[in-house]
């Protein structure tokens, strides 16, 4: 019997979060649905990562992703604009690792590589070889969920490849990849640990 899984497809963001859904059965998939939160109208920063948490626990509890894919930052000039990012995708992947998904985290460029072979290729391109690829009848007119979905197709393509990007099982894996290392010495060296000793 040939196995079928759910991959959820993420592009964060805090104006409009983009997602995608497929289903994979074999070596062949099939588009499943193309959607965006729309965050304009809020001005609250907090407001809207509360909203893109609930909206991935929502996507999850509605389609059981087996797998999320989900667009990394890109590293821009403006910093602040760079932390508000950083924020939405780590709320959207702490949505998926407190379900226990498997995240994976895909540059926009390699996305964009996987699905036109060109990795400077433009979000229009993107849209279209993916309408291309999944015989959608219509593209939306925000392309952001256009980029989820993409993630999710990106994710389809790299299956079984060893280099992948950055992939987490859960909160244990995602804690040990992205604690700092030990010091020369171990912890009793590490400042941190100091004063932590010191604040008791």
């Amino acid at each position: 019997m040939t196995k079928e899984k759910i991959i959820l497809g993420i592009d964060p963001g805090t104006t409009i979060m983009g997602f995608g859904l497929i289903k994979v059965t074999g070596k062949s998939m099939q588009f499943m649905q193309l959607n965006e939160l729309d965050l304009k109208k809020y001005d609250d920063h907090y407001l809207k990562l509360k909203l893109i948490f609930e909206r991935t626990i929502e996507l999850i509890e509605t389609h059981h992703p087996d797998e999320i894919a989900i667009e990394a930052p890109f590293f821009g000039k403006n910093v602040q604009s760079m932390l508000k990012l950083g924020r939405a995708q780590g709320v959207a992947m702490a949505a998926g690792l407190s379900r226990q998904i498997p995240i994976t985290e895909y540059s926009p460029k390699k996305i964009k590589m996987a699905i036109t072979g060109n990795g400077n290729a433009s979000k229009e391109q993107v849209a279209k070889m993916l309408q291309s690829l999944l015989g959608l009848k219509t593209l939306p007119k925000n392309l952001d969920a256009t980029d989820g979905l993409a993630a999710a197709v990106c994710h389809f393509y790299n299956d079984g490849k060893v280099e992948v990007g950055k992939s987490y099982s859960g909160w244990d894996a995602f804690v040990k990849q992205n604690s700092p290392p030990t010091p020369k010495g171990g912890a009793k060296n590490n400042p941190i640990v100091e004063l932590r000793k010191k604040l008791k």
